[in-house]
Formats: C-alpha cells, sequence, structure tokens
C-alpha cells in the first residue's frame, strides 16, 4: 500500500455511442474536482473484460487495470494490478446474494475482505422492481443507488454515494483501519468504476 493515500475521490462517467469513458479525480470533501488521477476509455461490449486506466486522456501512461479472471465466467472475479503488473487486489460479485441487495467482496494484497452492499434496501428492492415492469423498465432507473463497504469489525472501510443528476458521477470516501491505513486508490477507483459498469442489478 502505497502512502499518502487520498481520502476523497470523484468519478465521472460520460458515454458517448458505443464507448464507456471514466475519469477519476482527486477531490475535496465538498466533491469538488481537484486533479485527474485516471482515466479509461473502451468499447462498451469490452467493458467487462478488462480495463486499463491511464494517467491522461492521450492514454500514453498506464496507472492501473482490471481483468475477469474468466471471459466466460465473470462471476469467478476480477483481478486489479498496479501498471507493473503488481498485485493491488481484487473484487468479487456474491450474484446470490445480490438477488436482493448487490453485494461485493473486495480484498487488498493480504488483506481482509471487505463486504458492500447497497446502504438502502428500500432502493435496492425498487430497482429491481423498477427492471420487471413491462417497457418501463428500459427507461433508467430514477433511482440513487450508494454502497457502502465494511470491515468484518463493521469499520467503513469504502463509500460510494451517486450524485443526482442526468450524468453518472460518484463520491467515493476511503475511510481508515485501526492503524491509519486507508485503501490504496487505484483499487478503490477500479471497484468504484466496477459498481456503475458491471452492475447489472
Amino acid at each position: 500500500m502505497t502512502s499518502p493515500q487520498p481520502q476523497h475521490l470523484l468519478v465521472r462517467q460520460k458515454l458517448t455511442f458505443g464507448v464507456n469513458r471514466y475519469y477519476v479525480y482527486l477531490s475535496d470533501a465538498a466533491g469538488a474536482e481537484l486533479q485527474l488521477l485516471a482515466f479509461a476509455q473502451q468499447k462498451r461490449l469490452a467493458f467487462k473484460e478488462e480495463v486499463t486506466f491511464y494517467a491522461e486522456e492521450e492514454r500514453t501512461t498506464p496507472v492501473f487495470s482490471f481483468k475477469a479472471r474468466k471471459r466466460l465466467d465473470l462471476g469467478s472475479g476480477y483481478d486489479v494490478t498496479a501498471a507493473d503488473g503488481s498485485p493491488l487486489g481484487e473484487f468479487k460479485k456474491d450474484f446470490a446474494k445480490s438477488l436482493l441487495n448487490s453485494t461485493w467482496y473486495l480484498t487488498p494484497p493480504g488483506g481482509t475482505t471487505l463486504t458492500g452492499s447497497e446502504r438502502s434496501p428500500l432502493i435496492a428492492f425498487l430497482r429491481r422492481f423498477w427492471e420487471l415492469i413491462p417497457f418501463v423498465g428500459d427507461i433508467p432507473i430514477p433511482f440513487v443507488f450508494h454502497f457502502d463497504f465494511f470491515a468484518p469489525d463493521g469499520a467503513l472501510a469504502l463509500s460510494s454515494s451517486k450524485n443526482w443528476g442526468l450524468r453518472d458521477v460518484y463520491r467515493v470516501e476511503l475511510g481508515t483501519d485501526p492503524n491509519g491505513h486507508r485503501l490504496d486508490w487505484r483499487l478503490a477507483a477500479a471497484m468504484a468504476v466496477g459498481l456503475d459498469a458491471l452492475q447489472s442489478r
């Protein structure tokens, strides 16, 4: 884990025809953008397999990436690696629990697994109900959903809160463990993007 680590990130998604673009910014506590930390652009159909984040929009300096372990079995999880290939951690969705409330597991290298789920069980239910309504389910979901990741001792390690608006913007906050350590921001950013791009309930 590198130090110092940012406490606040802002993740913006910009959609164009057939392409997903994500911008990861260092931000202040109020959510104001301070500095671009990473940028990713990928064809939408390929996004679920592997994504590389770069330091700039020109995509010349890789920063980190995440990749599905098995292309045909996305439930096997994703590995997050630094630009030099060293492991930053992994994340995986629990599809059984996600039938009621989307649930993810996030694990840093040699660390304790964090469990993340939608902050509001009510919103989780409403999102699923909305998707089942004929014709209506194709309309963008009008519910803002947030995720919180907790350590086994109940400490909040990571939160991703979606802002109201037409575009997908997420405020990401990294907590600290009893020793004052935070998750590597690259692992946190990969998870935040994954929650948007890979969610599907």
